[in-house]
């Protein structure tokens, strides 16, 4: 009888101690409704319990319910687009009603359009925006690079690999197939030829403005979009000096498959059956078709990674000076980037310089001033030719077509049939040198006048200067030397200096007035007349030298050019 007791005391501890870890295993079950601020239930309110990924879901009348480990502790987290995410600590509780907050995120947010801003809120046009933020956190030397996919019906291509390759531009395609579809560029208002020499660290926001309604103001100009740069500025309060570093390497993603020297002899030998029905120009070359098995045993030379197979290294760093008062404020900024690329004698570098101030003279009147140098060096004749008269040249097809070993009277070029001759990979890089240099600054400034309430005339004035030199330089296995010199002059080293400059004077005026006062908060309207002078000079200047020694490298041929 005993027995019996204690073993029944047992069962019943057991079965207690089997519900504690179940109730331990399941936790609490917590259930509740999710409304807006008038009290409207929110249907589709994510809930995820924080530091898990277990949550729930409310259904169309707001409710939910689900289990957490520890009802004393677990903190609730609901995110719904359009709300502000909320977190809600548990504390034990078995029913919670939480009430989300609308978020005004993006409403508020200032929009360059034009000749002026605008809320978001009160857009009607179509426009794309990013933040600098979001631009400076990719790794690019190109600020327009940083913008690929982040800007819906803005696509963005590069012509190649190589630093500083052209960049192409096309807001909601192209419109013409003649003429140029690249878009309008407008920097701190003044219209520039290209935005590939501001640094991502400089960029405030980039506003890309779309359809007609947006551009019309800027005529056929803005036919093809306009985008929009705005640099930073300065903010009132203390000094804040901000510096920011990152290196970063790289190597070749992926090689082309090309073929071994077996499979390159066996080719050569079915090449020389169906073109000459014999074997004779096949064994002259490669030696009896018997011994092919040999070509097994040969290593072959790996040109993609020659030529392409180099460690790339870019360091960028960044150092910033901002601060003010009510009354003033600047910023100061320096950016440089050093990057060497994965292609052997390629390399690009940059500095770039930028200064902003700002003063309000007094209740009404308001002085801008902006200051941008950018100095950009770039080495190497990149991987395939753009402007050139032929792209038999092009060091990428080089290192594919080349033969995987050394053929005697087939990559000889003494030997080959030159219409079908193939250069030496490392041969075609040395012979195809170049070396870029641009030097850009731009001033401007502005002065801000509010007449009287809501009426406020605006003048400014700038001023853009780009130089450019480009040394190229062309070796003896260059198409080019083999058909553009004359007489003694083909076949020898050449090179050719190009020296571009251009500069572009602005003078804008504009008198806006805004009829708020007039039409009340519900509805917004203003009227802006404006008058903008463009005064813009090219010059060009192009020095060709033909017929170098045959020894001479691009080093020589630009320090000796007058031993052509």
């Amino acid at each position: 009888m005993r027995k019996r007791e204690i073993f029944r005391m047992l069962y019943v501890i057991g079965i207690w101690a089997f519900g504690m870890l179940a109730y331990a295993q399941n936790g609490s079950l917590i259930s509740g409704t999710v409304v807006d601020e008038t009290g409207e239930p929110l249907p589709g309110v994510n809930i995820v319990i924080k530091g898990t990924t277990s949550g729930s879901v409310t259904d169309i009348d707001g409710k939910f319910s689900l289990q957490v480990p520890d009802a004393s502790t677990a903190v609730l987290t609901l995110h719904f687009i359009g709300f502000e995410e909320q977190e809600i600590a548990v504390q034990g509780r078995r029913e919670i009603t939480a009430i989300m907050v609308s978020s005004s995120i993006g409403l508020d947010e200032v929009v360059a359009i034009g000749y002026g801003t605008v809320q978001r809120r009160d857009i009607t046009g179509s426009v794309a925006s990013v933040s600098g933020t979001a631009l400076q956190a990719i790794p690019v030397s190109n600020v327009t690079e940083a913008i690929t996919g982040k800007l819906a019906g803005v696509q963005i291509s590069a012509t190649e690999g190589s630093p500083d390759a052209e960049i192409v531009i096309r807001v909601r395609g192209g419109g013409s197939i003649t003429g140029s579809n690249t878009p309008l560029y407008i920097v701190d208002g003044f219209p520039v030829e290209s935005i590939s020499d501001i640094a991502a660290a400089d960029v405030e926001s980039m506003d890309v403005l779309k359809d007609a309604s947006s551009t019309a103001i800027y005529g056929s100009r803005g036919a093809n979009g306009v985008i929009i740069v705005t640099t930073k500025r300065g903010v009132s309060g203390k000094v804040t000096v901000n510096y920011n570093a990152y290196t970063s390497w790289k190597q070749l993603a992926n090689k082309l498959d090309v073929i071994s020297p077996y499979d390159f002899a066996k080719f050569q030998y079915e090449r020389a059956l169906i073109e000459n029905n014999s074997v004779s120009p096949y064994t002259k070359v490669y030696g009896n078709f018997q011994d092919m098995d040999l070509y097994k045993e040969v290593t072959p030379n790996d040109y993609q990674d020659l030529i392409f197979g180099r460690t790339g290294f870019t360091f960028n760093h960044n150092l910033s000076i901002t601060g003010g008062s009510d009354k003033s404020n600047y910023s100061i900024s320096y950016n440089h980037i050093d990057e060497e690329s994965i292609m052997q004698k390629s390399g690009f570098k940059r500095n770039n310089l930028s200064l902003s101030l700002q003063h309000k003279a007094n209740d009404r009147v308001t002085i801008d001033v902006t200051m941008r140098y950018a100095d950009t060096e770039i080495e190497g004749g990149g991987a395939n030719e753009q402007n050139e008269i032929s792209s038999a040249d092009s060091r990428l097809k080089y290192s594919l077509l080349y033969p995987p070993f050394p053929v005697a009277n087939l990559t000889d070029a003494g030997e080959t049939d030159q219409a079908v001759i193939l250069n030496h990979p490392m041969d075609a890089l040395v012979d195809n040198d170049r070396l870029q240099k641009r030097i850009t600054y731009n001033m401007s400034g502005s002065v801000t006048w509010e007449i009287i309430d809501n009426l406020k005339f605006k003048t400014e004035v700038g001023l853009d200067d780009y130089r450019y030199s480009s040394d190229r330089f062309y070796g003896p296995t260059t198409y080019y030397v083999k058909n553009v010199p004359l007489g003694d002059n083909q076949n020898k080293p050449a090179i050719v200096f190009d020296k571009d400059s251009r500069e572009t004077i602005r003078n804008t005026n504009t008198l806006n007035y805004d009829f708020k006062n007039f039409i009340g908060s519900n509805h917004k309207l203003s009227a802006l007349l404006g008058h903008e002078y463009v005064f813009r000079e090219l010059e060009s200047h192009t020095t060709t030298v033909h017929g170098f020694p045959s020894t001479f490298s691009f080093y020589d041929a630009r320090r000796l050019s007058g031993q052509g």
